[in-house]
């Protein structure tokens, strides 16, 4: 198992950041995990929502079955799925006030019988490179 947190503030609203959170097809310009969405994306993101995208740690890509486990309006949006060769993963995105902009965080975990021992510790290690850049990203798009 290998999992991720990360957190940042950034200089825009919990509500511009929310809404970027859950604009679903722009984030090819900052989830870096991100390959492309197979299929129609849903015009409204809520729980129960399904939906289908490419992802890719350590230059391996994996189609993921999402599943919109958890959404508290302006505020967090969890998504879980499993893909190829039993991979699991779970993503949890929130967004709070903090000061006069926000703090946003990804946690993101990845389980399965090939996600063990030194490969596992390689897809944490890739995934958390991942997230702070994907974070990065983030706060420049909606910054």
């Amino acid at each position: 198992m290998a999992t991720v947190s990360v957190s940042k503030h950034i200089n825009t609203s919990v509500e511009k950041g929310w809404a970027k959170l859950l604009d679903l097809p722009t984030w090819e310009e900052w989830l870096t995990l991100h390959v492309s969405w197979k299929g129609d994306l849903p015009t409204t993101v809520e729980e129960g929502t399904r939906l289908t995208e490419v992802v890719s740690v350590m230059g391996m890509a994996n189609k993921i079955e999402w599943t919109v486990e958890e959404l508290d309006e302006q505020s967090r949006v969890k998504i879980s799925g499993q893909g190829m060769a039993a991979v699991k993963v779970s993503i949890d995105f929130s967004i709070k006030p903090d000061g006069e902009g926000s703090e946003v965080a990804i946690e993101a975990s990845f389980t399965g019988a090939m996600i063990v021992g030194p490969i596992g510790l390689a897809v944490g290690k890739a995934a958390q490179k991942d997230i702070d850049e994907s974070l990065e990203k983030f706060a420049a798009l909606v910054g």
